[in-house]
């Protein structure tokens, strides 16, 4: 019966380490993706910056005289 119960404990005790590792790591993959998110959206922002911007220096070039 001890050793069945020892067992158990050991087993319990795996459990709670591998849970601690776990959380641990979510923790440290929702700030990544928050991360990622925002470097995103600015990299978009910047795209959209630089489209209007083309936009407005292809508007002021001359119509092709064809």
């Amino acid at each position: 019966m001890q050793t069945e119960l020892d067992a158990l404990e050991s087993k319990l005790a795996q459990l709670v380490q591998l849970s601690q590792r776990l959380r641990a790591e979510n923790h440290r993959l929702r700030q990544e993706l928050a991360t990622t998110l925002s470097q995103g959206r600015q990299y978009s922002d910047k795209m959209e910056n630089a489209r209007k911007r083309l936009e407005r220096l292809l508007a002021q070039l001359p119509e092709d005289a064809a």
